[in-house]
């Protein structure tokens, strides 16, 4: 593993890191619903006004592919990932419209080493999305996987 990626001893717990920024656009969000959620209120404007979202918005899905993205983006592909055994909880507290700006932020809120592993961390983490008005649109909770660096040497 390359020593010069962050392992598991070099995330802080409480740190939030700030993952970078995305602005969706509405043919990104039609383009997604048309091949993975097309409903309505991900694909047409005029029909979305007549539904309980009051105009387009975005798959909570496309929202959390976003996520996803500047996760990678931001941290993941820096650090001596050893992947993921799934998320706990993942929430959609707001809609995503055209011009959204949403902004990703990680932090570490409880780590450990594997007693049958010792060369992999174990982090709990949360990440969140928030829009340019500081509204919160998404948060997942989930464990990371990190290399130790015992292992990486």
């Amino acid at each position: 593993m390359d020593a010069g990626l962050l392992h598991y001893e070099d995330i802080e717990l409480g740190r939030a890191i700030t993952l970078g920024s995305r602005t969706v656009t509405a043919e990104e969000i039609i383009g997604f619903a048309r091949l993975y959620d097309p409903q309505p209120f991900h694909l047409d404007e005029e029909a979305a006004r007549a539904t309980p979202l009051g105009g387009l918005a975005a798959s909570g899905w496309h929202t959390a592919a976003l996520m996803m993205r500047l996760y990678v983006d931001g941290l993941l592909a820096g650090m001596a990932s050893m992947g993921s055994p799934g998320i706990e909880q993942l929430d959609w507290f707001a809609p995503v419209r055209p011009g959204d700006t949403l902004t990703g932020t990680f932090t570490a809120v409880g780590k450990r080493v594997s007693k049958s592993r010792p060369e992999m961390g174990l982090l709990s983490i949360v990440i969140h999305l928030d829009n340019q008005h500081g509204t919160r649109v998404l948060e997942m909770r989930a464990t990371a996987l990190c290399a130790t660096r015992e292992w990486a040497a």
